[in-house]
């Protein structure tokens, strides 16, 4: 099967550093899309793909979504930020086809020595300072995809062919997004998701959250008595993609305090608690313009929105994301 046909389920394997090497432009990048060092570490080994990259949501502009070209995602993690000042966002990694060959399970894998790392690391080694702009793949993204028009049918119809979804997911997200996109269209979708009645400047007291805590996420009514008319706590949104959590127990993964915002390629530094919670993210089936997003955005939640709970024995804390 040719490469340009990965589909979900496919095992791959990481092309050696020297094979990636010669791919790259002198941006380091395929298609405006870079190769980043924290993705180094992974040639040579073997993944399976998850999706293809195929409707990614815009989070720059808001102007739907976007087609990333001959790319996929594999289950082999997310972005550590290592390379980039420590970027806690924790972004999923996407993978050009031409870094990747499929193998079969049975064929031996070679590993990857440092030696032979190091002339990729010296292309792709970002050259910034805290507070200047950075370079990943968070910030091309715009620049190496491209805008899907916002009612074609074929980007919806693609997911499937594509073997991105199930049947089932296709009819029950297309079906949504033609009566939520209509009734946008028609001024008729609300622009805050959920507005709450709280007074600015009124505060919770901290939990002090640590990872690998597990807590429950208020019912939907105790969250709205924590939001402002326009549907923030101090700042951040509760939108329709968390709101499926409610109720849920999770575990905390980590603590976030910094992270690269894609509109302006700066640190971001967040000024007030917020953490992730393991499986806590965005599953793009709910929100205008994410329809089918692959992306899995870690949802930050504020202290306000979770309540401790006892471990439970044999409980694993949420699914993996």
């Amino acid at each position: 099967m040719p490469t340009e046909a990965l589909r979900r389920g496919d095992l791959v394997e990481v092309r050696s550093p020297a094979e990636i090497l010669a791919t790259l432009d002198e941006r380091g990048s395929v298609g405006g899309l870079p190769f980043m060092p924290e993705m180094v570490s992974s040639c040579g080994q073997r993944f399976h793909v998850v999706r293809r990259a195929e409707k990614l949501c815009d989070t720059v502009n808001y102007l739907g979504s976007r087609r990333l070209h001959d790319a996929v995602i594999l289950d082999g993690g997310r972005c550590s930020g290592d390379a980039h000042d420590g970027c806690q966002a924790e972004c999923v990694l996407y993978w050009k086809e031409v870094w990747l060959r499929e193998v079969e399970p049975a064929d031996a894998p070679r590993p990857v020595s440092a030696g032979e790392a190091a002339p990729l690391l010296a292309r792709i080694t970002p050259r910034t300072r805290p507070g200047d702009v950075y370079f990943c793949q968070l910030t091309e993204l715009q620049r190496a995809s491209e805008r899907l028009a916002y009612f074609d049918p074929r980007p919806f119809v693609r997911e499937l062919a594509t073997s991105n979804v199930s049947l089932g997911e296709f009819v029950t997200v297309t079906a949504r997004a033609v009566v939520d996109e209509t009734k946008n269209k028609l001024g008729m979708y609300p622009h805050v998701h959920f507005p709450g009645s709280r007074a600015k400047g009124v505060t919770d007291p901290p939990l002090d959250l640590q990872p690998g805590e597990l807590v429950r996420v208020k019912s939907l009514p105790e969250v709205l008595k924590t939001l402002g008319p326009d549907g923030k706590n101090r700042g951040l949104w509760f939108d329709r993609e968390m709101a499926v959590y409610c109720g849920q127990t999770l575990r905390v993964r980590r603590r976030v305090s910094r992270f690269i915002d894609d509109r302006t390629s700066r640190m971001t530094a967040l000024k007030t608690d917020a953490v992730t919670l393991e499986g806590g993210v965005c599953q793009g089936n709910l929100s205008l313009g994410r329809w089918f997003c692959p992306r899995a955005i870690y949802s930050y939640w504020r202290e306000a929105w979770l309540e401790r709970v006892e471990e439970t024995p044999g409980f694993d804390g949420g699914k993996k994301a």
